[in-house]
């Protein structure tokens, strides 16, 4: 008898972490559900690829759309029969001050961000409980951990799914299913080079050294995957002053003027690199 394969289901997979996950996924033996609000792009890309319908379903989804959310969910319980790995990678980011911003921004970032997670999780949680298995994964961020000013919505939006997270793997532990989240500091990938062109976002570029979608990946397989951890933040050093920020607010203001001007520094370097 055919061992079945485990399912793993993304949502985001057109770009950035989301297909550097659906590469990787693919190439660990998975039977991949790829998802993008951009199906075109998405469909584009995978086509590129010798990839095997048995092993690769493509999807369109718009994940702050809870009937889109059920109707792709129950044709991959048809297709494949259940959903061992849910990733929540898909997200919106879009700089700026708060007394500026459009509800239009404000509505976009919970929609997609917390929202549009929220439905996915939910899904998950109710398949895998039942079959007493599974592991939802959640992509947040260190502006999830501390605060950062000029993206605060976004920032506000990662808070969000950092505490649904760490909540939801307390009310799922008894059915043996696990949840993770990461929260990762900047990552280069198309959200990055956006904020690029924003003042707003110079705390963005403030690390010492970006990450890459490897990164992502390789903490994805070692060590939430391998070793259920319930959260990473990613580079280590820099999630625990992100949480020294976030436990003493008043640590985080003075740090974030200092950060600031060295963000911008880079900010800056970086555009005039790229024109």
């Amino acid at each position: 008898m055919t061992q079945r394969k485990n399912v793993v289901f993304i949502t985001g997979a057109a770009s950035g972490v989301g297909w550097c996950l659906t590469q990787a996924f693919v190439r660990e033996g998975y039977q991949v559900v790829a998802t993008d609000i951009d199906f075109a792009g998405l469909k584009a890309r995978i086509q590129e690829q010798s990839w095997s319908a048995k092993q690769i379903y493509m999807r369109k989804l718009d994940v702050s759309d809870p009937d889109q959310w059920q109707a792709v969910w129950a044709s991959v319980l048809e297709r494949w029969g259940q959903v061992d790995v849910l990733l929540n990678v898909a997200g919106f980011l879009k700089p700026g001050y708060i007394a500026k911003v459009s509800s239009v921004d404000i509505d976009r970032h919970i929609d997609i961000n917390v929202k549009g997670l929220m439905y996915g999780s939910q899904l998950a949680a109710s398949t895998m409980s039942k079959r007493g298995a599974g592991h939802i994964i959640n992509i947040a961020s260190l502006a999830g951990v501390a605060p950062i000013p000029g993206i605060a919505l976004y920032s506000a939006s990662k808070f969000a799914v950092r505490g649904f997270t760490l909540a939801l793997a307390q009310e799922l532990k008894p059915s043996g299913v696990h949840v993770s989240v990461i929260c990762p500091d900047a990552i280069e990938t198309p959200m990055l080079t956006l904020q690029e062109d924003y003042e707003e976002a110079a705390l963005t570029f403030s690390g010492s050294k970006t990450l890459t979608v490897d990164d992502i990946a390789d903490a994805v397989f070692n060590r939430v995957l391998k070793k259920k951890t319930l959260e990473v933040t990613l580079p280590d050093l820099r999630g625990w002053v992100a949480k020294m920020g976030s436990a003493f607010p008043s640590v985080s203001f003075m740090l974030s003027k200092q950060l600031g001007k060295h963000g911008r520094k880079k900010q800056l370097a970086r555009t005039a690199k790229n024109t």
